[in-house]
């Protein structure tokens, strides 16, 4: 079976795929796209790391493949929908450097606080000028850390070891278990304007891109320095550059940007408060060996005995029962994605009812699949088939799972229930032949496909709600692709899939309107 590594490899990892029985290593570091996919023709595996695109036409020339691994925690170089429809696992390695990134964020602190960069430039040339880089202490001042996953905990854990104050923004996360890490829960504003470090650990998504805007940066305490090793995107930078150049933002490190490398004339790059590194966050000797020899074992039990580890689209199960549900795990995918759009507080209790003829097989990798598409907006990729369990008990979630014989009249039925500070949300899934559907959200019973974007509205049974959502959309030149409606006692829920992802201006325009009582966007 053929092994294609397409970027740069440790010498431990490849040591992993030479010596397996009836594997056969194809390694070509920095191979050009057009070679690769010539050479992907009759791979079994791929095997990348952030220099390779897999995208739909790499994946279209794949005949043979099986199996993606990504060695690291980052898939932002990945086509995951082209790899569903295609059918190929696609791994990653998310704990592999979660230590060394903490570790780089505290890096990146100290040469904050302490103009470390700046002062190495000035006494390289030859001068001796102390006063000019004066610094801050750390011990007594707040960091606020905003994303409180596996490395934002670790963050925090350090932080505090530096006696420093620590304040927290995870709505996803209880309060109780921000306590037990030694910090407060604080809202979003709250915690701009006590802070007098950030720290960004959430991933990229709809509801964090530009996390940090103009809006956000000024509400930031004077003199707040901010620290991003996540992601790209979560910080606008033209608005970041103009906060430090005014003085209202004292400084910034950055590890991660929009577009990497950044372009020649960002402004972030010619400010002398900035400190600049090039998405070092994983790059230590330590986590170069582990990713590679992680995800080289993971390809190795994935090809010889039909193991699923770490997968970010499939449970962990055998590739023999992986064939039978894997319509049954896209649709739990699907509805804990929708659910927890839905939701805007964190999940205490999250219940599953099988019935139908999905209770034929084994629930934990279904429910696995559900909490996935669950906390996949909130934790990002550091979330898989395997850790999704420990993720959801760590955030103190209670789950329930049930099987029963009543499917109101369909062949399988899958509903999924979520209970967080503000109530209770439901959905039904089912399938009709291989296809998943959406068959009730809350009480409302409707049809449609758990694609793309959608609008979700709940909205007063009254003449008129239609034809204002209908113009708004076709002023911003959004077309709805299906609209599903149902009717309540005196509500009603309409539901659209749309072709492209409604502007948040158009949004607030749709929730002006008095009889809208919430419009929520989701993306699936």
């Amino acid at each position: 079976m053929k092994v294609l590594i397409s970027d740069t490899f440790s010498q431990e990892g490849l040591q992993v795929f030479e010596s397996a029985e009836g594997i056969t290593l194809d390694y070509q570091p920095g191979i050009s796209s057009d070679d690769l996919r010539v050479a992907i023709r009759d791979a079994e595996a791929l095997v990348v790391r952030g220099g390779t695109r897999v995208s739909a036409e790499l994946l279209e020339s794949a005949a043979c493949l099986k199996v993606i691994g990504r060695a690291g925690i980052g898939i932002e170089n990945m086509d995951l929908a082209a790899a569903n429809r295609k059918g190929v696992v696609v791994m990653n390695t998310p704990f592999g450097s979660t230590t060394t990134t903490a570790e780089h964020t505290l890096a990146m602190l100290f040469s904050l606080a302490r103009n470390i960069p700046r002062a190495h430039i000035s006494t390289s040339a030859g001068n001796w000028d102390k006063e000019q880089f004066l610094g801050i202490e750390l011990a007594g001042k707040t960091l606020g850390v905003i994303g409180a996953g596996k490395i934002g905990r670790l963050v925090v854990e350090r932080a505090r070891a530096l006696k420093m104050n620590v304040v927290v923004h995870d709505p996803y996360l209880p309060q109780e278990m921000v306590r037990q890490l030694g910090a407060r829960q604080l809202n979003l504003d709250q915690l701009l304007a006590e802070a007098d470090f950030i720290t960004l650990h959430v991933p990229l998504n709809q509801e964090t891109e530009n996390l940090l805007g103009e809006k956000q940066l000024q509400r930031c305490k004077p003199g707040c320095r901010i620290i991003n090793c996540a992601t790209g995107g979560l910080i606008d930078e033209q608005a970041l550059a103009k906060a430090i150049a005014a003085g209202q933002i004292g400084g910034a490190a950055l590890d991660v940007f929009s577009q990497e490398p950044p372009a020649a004339d960002n402004p972030l790059l010619r400010l002398p408060e900035v400190i600049c590194t090039p998405h070092l966050r994983a790059a230590t000797v330590d986590a170069q060996i582990n990713v590679t020899v992680q995800v080289a074992r993971q390809i190795v039990a994935f090809l010889q005995h039909g193991e699923v580890i770490n997968a970010l689209n499939v449970p962990s199960v055998s590739a023999e029962l992986l064939a039978e549900i894997r319509p049954y795990v896209q649709l739990g995918e699907k509805l804990g994605a929708l659910l927890t759009q839905l939701s805007n507080g964190a999940v205490r209790k999250l219940n599953i009812e099988y019935a139908g003829d999905i209770t034929a097989h084994p629930m934990a990798p279904l429910t696995m699949a559900v909490l996935n598409g669950l906390l996949q907006p909130v934790v990002g990729s550091m979330v898989n088939y395997v850790n999704a369990p420990f993720i959801a008990k760590e955030r103190g979630i209670d789950i329930v799972e049930a099987k029963s014989s009543q499917s109101e009249g369909y062949a399988t039925l899958m509903r999924v229930t979520i209970e967080d500070e503000n109530g209770s949300r439901s959905v039904c899934g089912g399938l009709f032949g291989d296809r998943a559907r959406i068959v009730k959200i809350d009480h409302y019973d409707l049809e449609t496909s758990p694609e793309g974007p959608i609008l979700i509205l709940y909205n007063h049974d009254q003449p008129g709600v239609v034809g204002y959502i209908g113009q708004l959309l076709g002023e911003a030149e959004i077309n709805i692709a299906r609209m599903n409606l149902a009717r309540g006692s005196d509500e009603a829920l309409t539901v659209l899939n749309i072709d492209t992802p409604i502007p948040d201006d158009v949004l607030e325009r749709i929730r002006a309107h008095q009889a809208i009582r919430s419009a929520i966007q989701v993306i699936l």
